[in-house]
């Protein structure tokens, strides 16, 4: 299954954030986009996830248009980079809800077992980032959109949630984002760097070089 989108303009005020874009995802694919601050990544993930409606978009699923939000479709699950669980709910209810197994997750995050029954305030920020970072990539989503999923949390973590990534692209298309660009990098099949409203799609650090977004 193949995600694009395309021909998005999007502006806030005077200033124009995206014109006329290109990007694409694929099932089995990690595809990761970079950027300075305020380029417009966050947009980007809402206009695909369809939270955000921009001035013009055209988004395709296997080349046939989709012409409702695409978060309908129950295809696709997004990160957001505020907390996405509400301060209410018990993390094994959050689990339950959203059909992953919570016995599963402290397999991998022993640490957090002591958490089962505790709400979102009650853990740290890292370690909440850490559960709704794995509760998108584990859903029954085709299409998952990571908006800043390293922020925050410890190099271990990190590293884990890295081989979930590996794990889950084998039935899902990833987009993601992500400060910690070296990370992205190197767990990416296929990278945009958006500038100046525009996605370049690069093959090497030294193509981000090249477009002054890393220094040599």
């Amino acid at each position: 299954m193949k995600l694009e989108i395309d021909n998005i303009e999007l502006s806030y005020a005077d200033k124009k954030i995206l014109a006329g874009i290109y990007f694409k995802n694929d099932i089995g694919k990690v595809t990761g986009v970079l950027g300075r601050n305020g380029c417009g990544k966050s947009s980007l993930l809402k206009i695909i996830f369809g939270s955000l409606q921009p001035k013009y978009k055209l988004l395709r699923i296997d080349e046939k248009p989709l012409l409702k939000a695409f978060y309908k479709t129950g295809l696709v699950k997004y990160l957001p980079q505020h907390q996405m669980l509400p301060n209410n709910i018990k993390l094994k209810d959050a689990f339950f809800l959203m059909s992953v197994n919570w016995n599963d997750f402290v397999k991998v995050f022993p640490s957090f077992e002591t958490h089962k029954t505790a709400k979102p305030k009650e853990v740290s920020g890292g370690e909440l980032r850490v559960i709704e970072t794995y509760l998108i990539l584990k859903s029954e989503a085709k299409f998952v959109l990571l908006d800043e999923p390293f922020s925050h949390i410890a190099p271990l973590y990190i590293e884990k949630i890295i081989e979930i990534i590996d794990e889950e692209k084998d039935q899902k298309g990833i987009i993601i984002t992500d400060h910690l660009y070296e990370h992205v990098i190197d767990i990416c099949d296929d990278l945009y760097l958006l500038r100046n409203g525009h996605t370049k799609q690069v093959s090497s650090r030294q193509d981000l070089v090249n477009e002054h977004y890393l220094v040599s």
